[in-house]
């Protein structure tokens, strides 16, 4: 195969992936906006029926807006088609509700039209010096000579030194520019969308890899050893042979340094802060910034549950793999080989003995005699709710003497009997001294609140309240004696609650 073949051969693999097919499509634009407006850039798992719904409501929208080019069918029928052509994946949250989310494929393709949206970076000083930096920093960090990487470091810590000790000296600061910043700024939002993707597929890959091994389980074609060897081995070199596998690695090491999650808040929100920051970014952007350790954070929690899952299928099948039943079978196999052994010992070469290749037939003492009739399933008549005229008529006085303390009346008569107008000495002597209406069971519990509200304390000797209900019984309640303040006393809080 020639190079020229060996390209387009390579090229062709290329726009058979699912992401170029998202985007060669006639109605990519659509879909593509569907995407962002129902999920984010945080890809954050929607219910199946929420999605159907957002789906048709988008697209009605668009609809009324004139646009002609939309995709046909329901919201349903386009999230079925979405998942065959690998740009939804339908899975169960931890709440076990069923959820859509983007596959690495949607999500890469998404980050494209993105990158697209923003204005193109041009050849500027701030690329020229991003390249320069990251050349000299991998080539201090992977030179194998030893006295090279010294002095690549002693001319940085040098340079670094000189600047420092300007700054010191009160030189004058060089601000960065518009076009440096604006730059900068790019180059951090592309990094930073690309982290969904690549943490969509280590997922995918946990999900991939859960599914193998579920399928050699039910296969029973190896030994489930051999099996979790597999597993583990194919685990490691997705953490340590894939750039995905790196890069959750390594965003799984910075959560774990305090220091380093701290550092990366206090820059981004210096380079939030920064007084070019307004004209530049956008409340989008600037809010993709500011949740750059939430992202990260998100995508490693996702990762970790699928992870989580395939162990979980290791342990169960585990645990629920019948040693037992092995051990058992393998008994009945040697007591046969051993019997077979003993016939055949003690018979000729042509000796037959008849095996029934059925067994015999089960005697059942007791058969159903009745099966299920979903007509004895049938709802009971429904009861008709009752008419107003059926409801038992009550006026406003018997609704009163069914309610609770009338405290407005009870305090009015206590202070009555403060100022010496009602002839009562002690509670219960004020509450036998009122009327009727006045002495119900749940009065007395109102002028316990009144007294107690007034900071009163009852003494240990106990008397007597003689109650009467709203229907003319009566009954005796023993409640401790709390004698009502001398005049003098209450002159003196009068005179502390109103001062002069």
């Amino acid at each position: 195969m020639s190079d020229i073949e060996a390209e387009l051969h390579r090229v062709r693999g290329a726009f058979a992936t699912p992401t170029l097919t998202l985007l060669h499509q006639r109605q990519a634009p659509v879909v593509i906006t569907l995407f962002r407006s129902a999920f984010g850039r945080s890809n954050t798992p929607i219910p199946t029926a929420r999605l159907h719904t957002q789906v048709a409501t988008y697209l009605d929208r668009l609809r009324a807006a004139g646009e002609d080019d939309l995709p046909n069918g329901s919201g349903k029928e386009l999230c079925h088609r979405w998942m065959r052509g690998q740009w939804l994946v339908r899975s169960i949250d931890e709440r076990g509700r069923e959820v859509y989310t983007l596959t690495s494929h949607a999500q890469q393709a998404l980050e494209l039209v993105k990158n697209l949206t923003r204005d193109r970076a041009t050849l500027s000083e701030h690329r020229i010096a991003t390249i320069l930096g990251t050349v000299r920093r991998f080539n201090a960090e992977a030179n194998p000579d030893r006295t090279t990487r010294v002095t690549l470091l002693n001319e940085e810590i040098a340079r670094l030194q000189a600047e420092r000790d300007r700054l010191v000296d009160g030189a004058e600061m060089v601000s960065a520019t518009e076009d440096y910043m604006h730059e900068g700024y790019t180059e951090l939002l592309s990094l930073i969308s690309a982290l969904p993707s690549d943490f969509a597929r280590v997922e995918e890959r946990f999900a991939r890899i859960r599914g193998e091994i579920l399928a050699a389980f039910r296969a029973e074609d190896r030994p489930a050893g051999e099996v979790i060897d597999d597993y583990l081995e194919r685990a490691d070199l997705l953490m340590t042979r894939t750039h995905e596998g790196r890069a959750f690695e390594g965003a799984f090491a910075l959560l774990r340094d305090d220091a380093l999650v701290t550092q990366l808040r206090e820059d981004l929100t210096a380079l939030l802060d920064h007084p070019l920051s307004d004209r530049i970014l956008g409340e989008a952007d600037r809010a993709e910034l500011r949740g750059t350790v939430r992202l990260v954070r998100d995508g490693l929690d996702r990762v970790l549950k699928q992870r989580s899952r395939v162990t979980a299928t290791l342990k169960e099948y585990i645990v629920s793999h019948d040693g037992a039943r092995d051990r058992q079978l393998e008994q009945t196999l040697r007591q046969v080989e051993s019997e077979l052994m003993t016939w055949m010992a003690n018979t000729g070469p042509r000796a037959t003995h008849d095996v029934a290749l059925l067994p015999s037939r089960v005697t059942v003492d007791h058969l159903r005699e009745k099966f299920h009739d979903p007509a004895d399933d049938v709802l009971p008549e429904r009861i008709a709710p009752p008419s107003p005229a059926d409801a038992p008529s009550l006026t406003l006085a018997e609704l009163k003497a069914q309610g609770g303390p009338r405290l407005g009346e009870l305090r009015q008569r206590l202070d009555e009997a403060l100022n010496d107008r009602l002839p009562a000495d002690s509670l219960g002597a004020l509450f036998d001294s009122l009327e009727p209406e006045l002495r119900r069971p749940v009065e007395i519990f109102g002028l316990l609140h009144l007294a107690a509200d007034r900071g009163w304390e009852g003494t240990e000797d106990l008397e007597e309240y003689a109650a009467q209900r709203h229907d003319g019984s009566r009954r005796s309640f023993a409640v401790p004696r709390l004698p009502l303040p001398a005049v003098h006393e209450r002159a003196d809080e009068q005179k502390s609650e109103h001062p002069a």
